[in-house]
């Protein structure tokens, strides 16, 4: 989170944002790759100040990465020797062309390179000379073409490829793989070159159980080829624009499925009928579909599922009595949907729904009742709601949740007293101008969170007297509100924090960096639009775990934030300003 003090509240579906449950979006850049040789294997460990001891193995392999440049083959060693060695070698970013020829002929099980930049075609006649001993292949984001891909044909028992966000393989690369019939798993995210036609290769990977083709815009009119994967178990074809009604009619005859993921925009509620027959279907994402609530007449008959995800559709009350026949859902999200109280009414019976997101949807205090029979209920989302503080002690009784969202809601610091008995609450947010320190106070006995959210809360030195309840805390944001460097004293004790986000407190000073000093845990601080200066920086100097860093609108330069990472905080990628 950065030095913004408010948050969107009604942004439309980005295609390409992470929408929870399901990943985010590939950004071919380092990442966090460069960062191997500096990041600990265990960070546990060292924040609990242990140290494990090393195995005699491991020991050996760690010398032989050392000296890797003293070896040009690894080809009579043990397999699994060898793969340890490859496999450290790519922890910490050491793989290169000279010490990949190492590995040729070695009979290498697994080659996991997602994120490497540096692989390439030249690459791939090593890679391929594993032979039958390769099962799985990861190239994500790496500058492979269809020439590399070719080279792959005659491991014929390979299991596993992921080719995700590579955008230089085609349908000619895939007639290569259509005899890799041992497949079982098959990814190419994000490529734009594979078409309808190329995806006739695919017909004959008999075996497949899992096919993720999530953004790949010219697959329409494609999953024609699929009719006869039999065994496919697991389809994402998420934010693939060009999918429409008929491209559902083909998965009609998958009955083994029990994973799609679909959010197209063009897919509607004739689109859904084709599925009503797939009874192993678990899990189920339509988020930015078009679907009108009698899309439910075909969900309906599927009484598997147990994960619903309705996000951002175009929902409303009518027609929703039919979520009462889903009695085995676990998980349901209707986020952004014009559904009111009405709508919960048909979620008294859904008594295993473990999390439900009504995430800016038109709820208020009387729908609610209809959660208090939700005995397994251990994520609530009503952020953007009209709930207000009556309408929370219909929740009082939910005595297994552990998150709920109260963020924009109508929610004071009176109706948080009806949150007190909820001991089980691990995470809490809060992100309400309503909320002051009264509220805080009353909500010192949950002291099993380790997610609290105060962004936009009134909270002053004396709210932060009351965390010193909340010993487990990891996560602590506290922005926008009127603390000064004496409030932070009373967070200097809370060493469990990973996360620390205190910014729009423009009255911090270098005092406050003094005082967060000893949070050797911290991995992300954010302490924007404050008074810290040059001089305080050195006080980051005993955070070596720290990953992020904002400082934005503070009296600080990128210069000596850079000084600071490279001569003090060695796991520090994330900085702003830079």
């Amino acid at each position: 989170m950065g030095g913004a003090c408010s948050r969107k509240r009604d942004q439309q579906v980005n295609e390409d944002s992470v929408q929870r449950g399901i990943p985010g979006i590939y950004s071919k850049s380092r990442s966090s790759k460069w960062m191997g040789p500096l990041l600990p294997r265990s960070s546990v460990d060292i924040q609990l100040g242990r140290v494990k001891c090393p195995s005699l193995m491991e020991l050996c392999i760690h010398r032989t990465c050392e000296d890797i440049d003293n070896y040009s083959t690894f080809s009579m060693l043990p397999r699994d020797i060898s793969q340890q060695i490859f496999n450290e070698l790519v922890y910490y970013n050491r793989l290169t062309d000279v010490t990949l020829e190492s590995f040729r002929d070695c009979a290498i099980q697994d080659i996991c390179l997602g994120e490497y930049l540096e692989a390439k075609d030249s690459w791939m006649d090593a890679i391929s000379s594993q032979g039958s001993s390769l099962l799985s292949v990861d190239l994500s984001g790496s500058d492979v073409t269809d020439s590399g891909l070719v080279l792959l044909k005659d491991c014929t028992n390979l299991q596993a490829l992921t080719f995700n966000y590579c955008g230089q393989i085609s349908d000619h690369g895939l007639q290569h793989i259509s005899g890799l019939s041992n497949l079982t798993s098959l990814s190419f995210k994000k490529n734009s070159a594979i078409t309808a036609q190329g995806m006739s290769s695919f017909a004959g990977l008999v075996n497949l159980v899992n096919l993720d083709l999530e953004r790949c815009s010219g697959i329409h009119g494609g999953l024609i080829h699929l009719k006869g994967l039999l065994k496919l178990e697991s389809l994402n074809i998420r934010c693939c624009k060009c999918i429409t009604d008929a491209d559902m009619k083909p998965l009609s005859g998958l009955t083994n499925l029990k994973e799609l993921q679909i959010s197209c925009r063009k897919v509607t509620d004739c689109g859904v009928a084709y599925l009503k027959g797939l009874h192993k279907l678990v899990l189920l994402n339509m988020e930015g579909c078009p679907v009108t609530a009698a899309c439910l007449d075909s969900i309906s008959a599927l009484v598997a599922l147990s994960y619903l995800n309705l996000n951002r559709c175009s929902l409303s009350d009518a027609g929703c009595e039919k979520f009462t026949a889903l009695e085995n859902l676990k998980v349901l999200n209707l986020g952004f949907n014009n559904i009111t109280d009405k709508c919960l009414v048909n979620m008294k019976g859904l008594t295993n729904l473990e999390s439900l997101n009504l995430d800016s949807c038109k709820i208020g205090d009387e729908g609610l009742v209809n959660l208090a029979g939700l005995p397994h209920l251990r994520s609530l989302e009503l952020s953007d709601t009209e709930v207000g503080s009556a309408g929370l002690r219909h929740l009082s009784g939910l005595v297994n949740l552990e998150s709920i969202n109260l963020s924009f809601t109508m929610v004071t610091d009176s109706g948080l007293r009806k949150l007190s008995g909820l001991t089980s609450l691990k995470s809490l947010n809060l992100d309400a101008r309503q909320i002051t320190d009264t509220g805080i106070a009353a909500l010192t006995n949950l002291t099993g969170l380790t997610h609290l959210d105060l962004f936009g809360a009134h909270i002053t030195d004396f709210g932060t007297n009351c965390l010193r309840y909340f010993k487990n805390l990891r996560s602590l944001e506290i922005c926008g509100g009127g603390l000064t460097d004496a409030g932070v004293r009373n967070i200097k004790d809370m060493t469990s924090l990973t996360l620390l986000n205190l910014s729009q407190n423009c009255r911090l000073s270098d005092k406050t960096l003094e005082f967060i000093s000893g949070l050797t845990t911290l991995v992300s601080l954010n302490v924007s639009n404050s008074c810290i200066t040059n001089a305080g920086l050195p006080h980051l100097k005993p955070l070596k775990n720290l990953r992020s860093l904002t400082l934005e609108s503070c009296k600080v330069t990128a210069c000596e934030i850079k000084k600071l990472q490279f001569t003090a905080l060695p796991n520090l990628v994330s900085v702003r300003p830079e």
